[in-house]
């Protein structure tokens, strides 16, 4: 009984927490413009369409924290979607670092869900 309950415990919060980190995982990428030679405008427009896909993250996560079962699905959908879009120019590392984690996201919400509608 005490092993169940810390294994949904853990199932529980490591998509959360992972979500969180994933979230600021891609946003680092989003200073890339503070290189360029922008102005000050400039740069504030390239910095909040630059965090476009963190937007799209934290809505994410927002409503897997909810709905673990609708999360799950919009992770695994915005995994595709990230391949769809970078399929002709990106290389596999690429694919692997930015939808491996959405997947692995998605998959530990239904997980969750899962575990939580067998008790």
């Amino acid at each position: 009984m005490e092993r169940n309950l810390k294994l949904r415990k853990f199932v529980y919060w490591t998509p959360r927490v992972l979500g969180v980190l994933f979230v600021l995982f891609v946003s680092i990428f989003a200073f890339d413009v503070f290189s360029e030679d922008y102005t000050v405008t400039e740069t504030a427009v390239a910095l909040l369409i630059h965090l476009v896909p963190s937007y799209l993250l934290i809505a994410a996560l927002w409503i897997a924290w909810k709905r673990e079962v609708v999360g799950g699905i919009i992770y695994i959908f915005l995994g595709l979607f990230y391949i769809w879009m970078v399929t002709p120019d990106a290389n596999i590392y690429a694919i692997l670092f930015i939808s491996g984690p959405a997947f692995l996201l998605g998959g530990l919400f239904l997980l969750n869900k899962l575990l939580k509608s067998g008790t």
